[in-house]
């Protein structure tokens, strides 16, 4: 078994067998016609089940041929142009090299000794991010796994800001479309199921300042701690951008600490147009930003970002075996001392390849064009009858839903664009997300691959009213 293990002897069996899985994965994206076959659970679970997996196959070339049946055949591609679902975006060559890299490699990124330059790469890239921010001299940060973490660690960074022992007391304002992962982090870290206030979004579905400081004010009256405010930089289901500036205002006037999550919206650091959405990020206390969503990278590649570096003491714990104490006396730099996490991937490598391969402007154009692609797809459905879309675009991201010229039951309209979106996953011609407006279903796109076209958009919309309509005409057969 020991014929299995990466080093000097089997160096040229690594280089076959990854030679062997890179072909096989580029043969299934150069023939890929649909972002999805439509396979069942029903269908597809059997052939895993299966499976025994006390018996190996002994050969990787057997894996692979069965890999393609359980996975490769049936698996969703995001690269393809009608994935118009979830906050997935294909992903570039140089990152998927430094994945390569950074798996055969191994390294892990909670101290010195197990990463070396890897500890300095990613600590480069943190303050390269920050300067892109604004967050000043004073900034830090680290990599996390993802948006939820980040966002949790920056919560546990105001919780202990707060410098209060009663943790009932501690308020986090929110708006009404933010992130599920602010009340689950609430959550995590003791507070009370009330700790999470709701502030309500205007018709641009941003966060109403004016209720957000009237709710801060009560919150000081009632003798309640105002322990942070969640402005959102790009909501999962609309993209809308709260008013950054006049929170940061309002966070100084409370003595409120601010977090920005810009896991969806930090693809504006890098834009050569559109920047300025994010004027006011810079006055954050921490920011959360995702580089697997809007900088086109693989899963996983996230960070929190802080103001002052001295808060991240709050994170830290020493252990004599890994980073004693004397470590920060003799100036050893272990990334464990900022992080949740103790072992963890070199997932920065991939954003240090991706910069050093096409540099920021690289990415930011392609941030740019799906920017301008939603603008495009707005267009389109404000002038199409058949659809009622919610808000001009702020990124990339369009909530819409069909509207039937002859029905006007809201419960049936609903129900005809459930079925749709259903409908439309299992002919696997497309793949679109669905979310709620009110008490009303709605259909979403959200809209990351550059290569997806005005054209894609107008095909996929049409799809969706065939289906609506040939759920609608269904329905109407089994009344009769």
């Amino acid at each position: 078994m020991r014929s299995h293990l990466l080093n000097d002897t089997t160096a040229e069996q690594y280089r076959r067998s990854v030679t062997d899985g890179v072909e096989r994965v580029a043969a299934k994206l150069a023939t890929t016609e649909r972002p999805f076959t439509g396979v069942t659970v029903d269908a597809l679970a059997p052939a895993i089940d299966a499976i025994d997996l006390d018996k190996p196959l002994h050969d990787t070339a057997a894996v692979l041929d069965e890999l393609e049946d359980v996975y490769l055949r049936d698996a969703i591609y995001f690269h393809h142009p009608r994935y118009l679902a979830h906050l997935n975006c294909p992903v570039v060559i140089p990152a998927v090299l430094g994945e390569a890299v950074l798996s055969a490699v191994n390294s892990s990124l909670d101290t010195w000794d197990q990463s070396a330059g890897g500890t300095l790469i990613e600590r480069k890239l943190i303050d390269w991010t920050n300067e892109r921010i604004g967050l000043g001299p004073a900034a830090d940060g680290v990599f996390t796994s993802g948006g939820t973490q980040s966002n949790l660690q920056a919560l546990l960074l105001a919780r202990e800001e707060a410098k209060t022992d009663t943790l009932a007391k501690l308020r986090i304002f929110a708006s009404e479309v933010s992130h599920f992962s602010v009340k689950k982090s609430a959550k995590l870290l003791g507070l009370g199921h009330d700790a999470v206030v709701s502030i309500p979004v205007d018709h641009d579905k941003r966060m109403q300042t004016v209720a957000l400081a009237r709710e801060l004010e009560r919150c000081k009256q009632d003798g309640l701690v105002p322990m942070a405010v969640v402005a959102t930089a790009g909501t999962t289901d609309f993209g809308s951008i709260d008013p950054l500036p006049e929170i940061a205002e309002l966070c100084e006037q409370f003595g409120t600490w601010m977090h920005v999550d810009a896991a969806y919206g930090c693809g504006l650091l890098a834009s050569l147009k559109h920047r300025d959405r994010l004027n006011g990020i810079e006055r954050a206390d921490s920011v959360t930003v995702d580089y697997h969503k809007s900088f086109f990278q693989p899963v996983s590649s996230s960070a929190v970002l802080v103001r002052d570096a001295a808060t991240l003491r709050h994170a830290t714990y020493h252990a004599e075996y890994l980073n004693p104490r004397r470590m920060v006396e003799e100036r050893i730099p272990n990334q464990v001392d900022k992080s949740l996490q103790t072992t963890r991937r070199f997932d920065a490598l991939k954003l240090w390849m991706t910069l050093r391969t096409m540099g920021a402007d690289g990415i930011g154009q392609l941030f740019d064009e799906v920017c301008e692609l939603a603008r495009e797809g707005w267009k389109l459905l404000a002038g199409d009858p058949r659809f009622d879309v919610v808000v001009e675009p702020s990124l990339s991201t369009l909530v819409f839903r069909y509207i039937p010229a002859a029905v006007t039951d809201p419960a049936e309209i609903d129900r005809a664009n459930l079925y749709a979106r259903k409908a439309l996953f299992a002919s696997g011609d497309a793949i679109v997300a669905g979310t709620k407006v009110g008490a009303r279903h709605y259909l979403k796109f959200t809209l990351l691959n550059p290569e997806t076209q005005a054209s894609d958009i107008a095909a996929v919309l049409d799809l969706i009213a065939g289906h609506a309509e040939q759920y609608l005409g269904e329905s109407l057969d089994r009344a009769s």
